[in-house]
């Protein structure tokens, strides 16, 4: 045998690299292996800068800023399993910091890791995977791209994962994307309930958790909650409530329950089994004031519907929540006054929580916490709405301060509310006096001058409730409420609008603040609203009328009209028809005009000036009585109205003035024979004429200390006073109103010309003795008693202030071409002679032209002729 050789070893290739272990300690260093084509590189790198990442936020941001975040991305997708688990690992961990996350919605990675959720990748990539998702799923954009590229599919499927932390990584990324109401609809189609009802089984308490959060958003759809109870999902829920050891998912589990209880089946369902009086126990006796404070919400909302407000009544939900009122927390307060208002629409609970809970709600009143106000306020507005008994109850709870004190509050919702009950409580005349005692219309002043449309249809509600008593509406004018109030009627809302015409209609009640909103320009903004369509509203024509009313002449130069009920007093003179928004000058204006052209304005005055009220009556000698027609020309004479009145004293002893002579065509000299008529009682001259010396000296010295201006008076019509004592004594007595009517028609008509044949009438030349009489008085305000040939305006007007004047009620109505006429209201005698028998009034135009004392009944066509023709 030959001798062996020794086989000699084969170097290695020259082409093949040494294996070469190499130790890093810099990050940057690990991230430049990220771009190796070793798969065992890759994946080592990965796992390192996994270990690196987790140590804390700071070490993400380096390896952002280190460049890593790209190349890990591109790994996700890597062909080798364990590369793409580890770079998933690393993404997944990183996607928690903030920049981080705005990185990766620039790269659209989202349909990457979805991709990994798939069911032949392993359990650790499907953690990661759907770690990176649930930070992804916090913004909405993502949140889109996640829903547009199926995501939803998959994280549902991994909700039965034998891992925990993939479920509860799943269970939370479909909480964040069912806050959309697209993702609620489409986990709903998914059959989302079974998997998360098993999710309550687990465990883990964060994962019950996350389910009883993601059901208590799902459930807000009618349609889940449908499938929830079809699912025996109120069974679970009421497992967790009855579980002790489970308090802390209590609160979460009842918020699915509070949605549920919104509809009736779901409710009656809970009723019959029991769950619902349960509930109320639980609430009752509960420490978590947050269960308490979500239980309160839960019946707010179930109370919403009629249904649900009788099953809670049944079950005496209001027991539950009166106590509630008690607790120490500020959101249960605040949640169970929330429900009270709820359960109000129900009228049983309303009278049970008026009796258990009102004094509770007015202590709230006083909270330091405005929320807390607020729905205490609330609640009582519900409560008062028609209810009177609830109403006493706030009053009688001491109730009405606290109410006007959060008048001033900075919060509008508290003080609209408080504004409310108040106005609730003033439908009862007692409560409204006492409202009124505690300063109620200085305090709603701040309100009216609120920015908050709310805030002033409420204020302006409350001063219409009040304002029906005298002393409230002086309050509310001393203290500066009538500006504010006036100027919502500017408002573009129309309940603003509409509740402001209202207050100043009632508060239009009196002359002084009737007259202080006219100056404010009240009439002209009522004129403006009345006159559009769209701002016009149900109060603004009665607010206007209102107004008008205690102004008459301009009421009845724009309206053409006065009712019965507007009694026309002394100073009212009627100017002729004026258009919508003109607006009259004062009487004192129109007297200082030149005389001109324009019609004769008639006045009416029988009105000594008060300044001499003072003064004991005295006599005065014939020279003095023929000066009076000349005293009713010169108005700014005060010592000629000073004789008026000293001639008005004498003649006013009804025992010894005689009756008025009949009607001459001297004026002055029928003035001079009344009042020597006036004078020829038994010795009375010699007793008066010392009088009368001894005030003379004095006169003239308080015409040096008043100013001119200020003793302006209207002229007295001495005539006007004469037909008024003598319709007092002629007419006044007679039996009925009819006969009365009658009569003053007879008077009127002698007084001012007589009867007139209709055919004549053009013959009645009574324009020519209203021109003399004007040229006489050298001015354009003619004294109705000074004319003698009156046409159907004079005549009617005469009519209406004679009839006032002794209580016959009538109206007065402005036609065209000079016609005007009287309404009177009469009961015909029984058609069938039967004594007693009441039949309804007739309205009758009363004739004051051709017949006297004729009367048309309305509508004929001998009234149409009269007054309309």
């Amino acid at each position: 045998m030959g001798k062996k050789i020794k086989k000699e070893v084969e170097p290695p290739p020259k082409d093949v690299f040494d294996p070469l272990s190499i130790e890093s300690k810099k990050a940057a260093t690990v991230v430049l292996m990220l771009s190796s084509p070793e798969e065992e590189v890759l994946s080592k790198a990965c796992e390192a800068i996994y270990k690196f990442a987790t140590k804390g936020e700071e070490n993400k941001l380096t390896l952002l800023d280190l460049g890593a975040l790209e190349p890990l991305f591109k790994l996700v997708t890597h062909e080798d399993p364990i590369v793409r688990r580890n770079a998933t690992m690393v993404v997944g961990v990183m996607s928690s910091h903030n920049d981080v996350k705005k990185s990766l919605r620039q790269l659209d990675v989202t349909s990457a890791f979805i991709a990994r959720l798939a069911p032949e990748e392993d359990v650790v990539t499907h953690e990661f995977a759907s770690l990176c998702l649930v930070h992804m799923a916090a913004e909405y954009n993502s949140k889109v791209q996640i829903f547009e590229q199926g995501g939803l599919e998959p994280l549902i499927s991994l909700l039965g994962s034998p891992d925990p932390d993939v479920k509860k990584n799943c269970v939370e990324c479909i909480y964040n994307m069912v806050q959309d109401f697209q993702s609620r609809a489409a986990v709903r189609e998914l059959n989302v309930i079974p998997p998360l009802l098993d999710l309550l089984k687990s465990d883990y308490p964060i994962i019950q958790l996350l389910a009883l959060k993601t059901l208590g958003t799902i459930t807000i759809d009618r349609e889940t909650r449908v499938m929830l109870r079809e699912h025996q999902g109120l069974d679970h829920l009421f497992k967790i409530l009855e579980t002790k050891e489970f308090n802390d998912l209590h609160v979460e589990a009842l918020g699915v329950v509070a949605n549920c209880l919104e509809d009736v089946d779901t409710m009656q369902l809970i009723q019959e089994t029991g769950g619902l009086r349960k509930l109320l126990a639980f609430t009752e006796v509960s420490t978590l004031t947050d269960f308490q404070k979500n239980a309160a919400k839960a019946i707010a909302k179930a109370a919403y519907d009629p249904e649900n407000r009788k099953i809670l009544n049944e079950q005496e939900v209001e027991k539950c929540l009166v106590t509630l009122l008690g607790t120490d927390n500020d959101g249960t307060k605040i949640a169970a006054s929330q429900a009270i208002a709820a359960m109000c629409e129900n009228l049983a609970s309303k009278q049970t929580i008026g009796t258990l809970g009102i004094p509770q709600l007015v202590q709230l009143l006083s909270s330091d916490n405005e929320e807390v106000k607020e729905a205490a306020a609330t609640a009582l507005v519900n409560l008062t709405t028609a209810h009177p008994a609830n109403a006493s109850a706030v009053a009688e709870a001491d109730g009405i301060e606290p109410l006007i004190n959060l008048l001033s509050s900075k919060r509008d919702g508290v003080v609209a509310s408080a504004a409310t009950v108040l106005t609730n409580l003033a439908t009862q005349e007692p409560l409204r006096l006492s409202i009124q005692s505690h300063g109620i219309m200085t305090a709603i002043v701040e309100p009216l001058h609120s920015t908050n449309s709310i805030v002033q249809s409420r204020a302006a509600l409350t001063v219409a409730a009040v304002g029906c008593d005298a002393d409230a509406r002086t309050e509310l004018r001393n203290s500066g409420g009538l500006d504010p109030l006036i100027k919502l009627l500017y408002s573009k809302h129309d309940e603003v609008r509409r509740n402001a015409c209202w207050a100043v209609m009632v508060c239009a009640a009196d002359d002084p603040t009737a007259a202080a909103m006219t100056r404010l320009g009240a009439l002209d903004i009522l004129e403006e609203i009345n006159l559009s369509i769209g701002r016009k509203n149900n109060f603004s024509d009665a607010a206007l009328d209102k107004i008008l009313d205690h102004n008459l002449p301009q009421k009845y130069s724009q309206m053409g009209f006065l009712t019965s009920s507007n009694i026309i007093t002394d100073g009212f003179y009627d100017f002729g028809q004026v258009k919508p928004g003109v607006k009259l000058l004062s009487l004192e204006e129109l007297s200082a005009q030149q005389l001109n052209d324009n019609r004769a304005i008639i006045l009416v005055n029988s009105k000594t000036p008060e300044i001499e009220l003072t003064a004991p009556p005295v006599a005065t000698d014939e020279k003095s009585t023929q000066e009076v027609p000349s005293s009713r020309v010169g108005t700014s004479s005060s010592s000629t109205n000073r004789k008026i009145s000293r001639e008005r004293a004498g003649s006013i002893d009804e025992k010894e003035k005689p009756e008025s002579p009949g009607r001459s065509s001297s004026i002055s000299s029928k003035g001079g024979g009344r009042e020597k008529g006036s004078r020829k009682g038994k010795g009375k001259k010699e007793e008066e004429k010392p009088k009368e010396e001894e005030q003379e000296p004095v006169m003239p010295k308080i015409v040096e200390e008043v100013p001119l201006k200020a003793l302006w008076y209207p002229p007295v019509d001495s005539i006007l006073v004469d037909y008024i004592t003598e319709v007092s004594k002629t007419i006044l007595p007679l039996p009925t109103t009819k006969e009365q009517v009658v009569a003053l028609a007879q008077f009127v008509a002698e007084k001012m010309g007589g009867p007139i044949e209709t055919d004549k009438l053009h013959e009645f030349s009574w324009e020519l003795h209203i021109s003399e009489i004007e040229y006489e008085l050298k001015c354009n305000v003619v004294p109705i008693g000074k004319i003698n040939k009156g046409t159907f305006y004079h005549r009617a007007l005469l009519f209406k202030v004679l009839a006032d004047r002794i209580g016959v009620s009538c109206s007065l109505v402005r036609g065209e071409y000079t016609r005007a006429w009287n309404e009177v209201k009469l009961v015909d005698d029984s058609p069938l002679g039967i004594p007693g028998l009441l039949l309804p009034p007739q309205v009758y135009i009363v004739d004051l032209m051709y017949q006297p004392g004729n009367l048309m009944k309305e509508g004929s066509p001998e009234a149409d002729r009269y007054g309309r023709i």
